[in-house]
């Protein structure tokens, strides 16, 4: 089963994935995973977001693809980006490691403070 299908039989609905088992292997991983955010998208969303990678960005192609307008794509984009969560990928370094940090002479005190100034 794919993660379209699995999309399709939850209808939308939340859901938590229990056991993952590794490819080609017979480990398996038990707990509670959520699955990731464009999973939890519905199957035509899906496709809407994958057709927009491929088409790289461009909303002029997704128009031609699938016949639509410009404001009607952008209404869709923008109605899909509420669902989703923006992932910090330079998160601020957190209090501990800026004074670790410093503890180790890696870094001055004044940039120490500068550091610390953006985690509030």
């Amino acid at each position: 089963m794919d993660w379209q299908e699995l999309t399709g039989l939850t209808g939308g609905r939340s859901f938590v994935v229990e056991r993952v088992r590794l490819a080609g292997s017979d480990i398996a991983i038990e707990g509670a995973f959520e699955p990731p955010q464009l999973a939890q998208l519905t199957v035509e969303d899906q496709v809407f977001v994958t057709a927009f990678v491929r088409c790289h960005g461009s909303i002029k192609e997704m128009e031609r693809i699938f016949g639509v307008s410009y404001p009607t794509i952008k209404s869709r984009l923008n109605r899909i980006t509420q669902q989703l969560t923006f992932v910090e990928t330079d998160p601020a370094p957190s209090r501990a490691d800026v004074i670790d940090r410093l503890r180790r002479s890696e870094i001055t005190a004044r940039q120490a403070l500068f550091e610390l100034d953006g985690d509030t």
